[in-house]
């Protein structure tokens, strides 16, 4: 079927609005309508040549409605109001755990262009493969998928919204909610408040925390952060984070710190404001290094690194428990999203890696109607 997507034709290049040939339904595949979908610092990352090949249709934080499902397929119908997450194979002893983040066919499954079958879905009109992302390519009007990507959710919730839920927002709940688990009164620090950021603030405040610490560079940013649970704000423009935690805790630190900025000078501060027994999360995508001396700065003490893809949730639980407590006030992300129309897809992530906008979602279809 002809649909159209955000193709990005070569590594760098901008996002073109063109006509491509989706495939058929098979027997295990979910065709979804998209509403809408996320941007994430990730498709910006992977635009400019992170790890894929090209061309490539990105987006990964779909929202949508099943329109289509293969004969195989038993836990959506046509109709059903999704959000689309990444893919995994469930069936290696990691999914099986209930880790699917830590997958041992991530890497096949979601960035290497082709579905779970090892199929192209994407051509051009010239018969041209093109590269599918997270076996979603959510940047396009139709998303030809599988049911591990895919969470059923009511239909009572603007799902121009949800979309997010399925990585930025997911990644910072889901590192804080379902990774560090941290008890009631136990202190946590965020350095950077973009989404992802402020997703682990919400979380911390649902789960308790205090102190809760949100630092960054904008003074803007922080006053939304104490709005959405911060408990202390800094601005590390002006001093040293690691020193206002320290005189904060009484030389103590936090047990808990998370960077979601991938900068290597703030993410030694942030490890450095972390307690003794204390976790410092990395949540970033960036291929820039830090440098940690093994013994300093984690054996004395007893400190440790936890890596955190996606949150380490199951997607088919975590997001379903967000929307509940959006709808209860207590994860109120809408104050954060800007929408763009499809066609402005450029300026939107423009716009987002600029830091005037700290959700950007992009509406494919205009025809939607939200409840009221």
């Amino acid at each position: 079927m002809k649909i159209q997507a955000a193709l990005v034709k070569t590594e760098g290049a901008p996002y073109e609005i063109t006509e491509l040939e989706l495939a058929e339904v098979g027997s295990k595949d979910v065709l979804v309508k998209i509403v809408a979908s996320g941007l994430c610092l990730s498709d910006y990352g992977e635009r400019n040549g992170n790890s894929l090949q090209f061309p490539n249709v990105l987006g990964h934080e779909g929202a949508g409605i099943v329109e289509k499902v293969g004969n195989a397929v038993t836990s959506v119908e046509p109709g059903d109001h999704v959000i689309l997450s990444y893919a995994y194979c469930g069936e290696c002893k990691h999914c099986v755990e209930g880790h699917p983040s830590s997958c041992e066919e991530w890497l096949a499954v979601n960035n290497l262009g082709k579905n779970p079958r090892g199929e192209y879905v994407l051509h051009t009109k010239e018969g041209t493969a093109v590269n599918n992302f997270f076996n979603q390519s959510s940047f396009s009007t139709y998303s030809l998928t599988e049911e591990s990507n895919v969470v059923k959710v009511g239909k009572e919730v603007d799902l121009r919204l949800l979309g997010p839920l399925g990585c930025g927002l997911g990644t910072g709940s889901g590192a804080v909610l379902s990774v560090l688990q941290p008890k009631v009164g136990e202190g946590i620090a965020v350095f950077g408040t973009g989404a992802v950021g402020f997703s682990a603030v919400m979380a911390a405040k649902i789960a308790g925390c205090y102190p809760i610490v949100a630092i960054d560079i904008k003074d803007q940013r922080l006053a939304k952060a104490k709005e959405l649970g911060a408990s202390h704000v800094f601005n590390s423009k002006e001093a040293d984070p690691a020193e206002f935690i320290s005189e904060l805790t009484g030389g103590k630190g936090l047990d808990y710190v998370i960077d979601s900025t991938g900068v290597p000078p703030v993410m030694t501060k942030a490890l450095h404001s972390v307690s003794n027994s204390g976790t410092f999360v990395p949540l970033a995508v960036t291929q820039k290094n830090f440098e940690v001396n093994t013994f300093f700065d984690l054996v004395f003490g007893n400190k440790k690194v936890r890596g955190v893809l996606i949150g380490d949730t199951i997607a088919k639980y975590h997001l379903p428990n967000l929307i509940e407590f959006y709808k209860r006030g207590e994860f109120p992300f809408d104050q954060f999203v800007k929408y763009y129309d499809f066609e402005n897809i450029n300026q939107a992530e423009a716009d987002s890696i600029s830091g005037e906008v700290i959700k950007a979602v992009v509406v494919m279809d205009k025809s939607y109607q939200p409840p009221n």
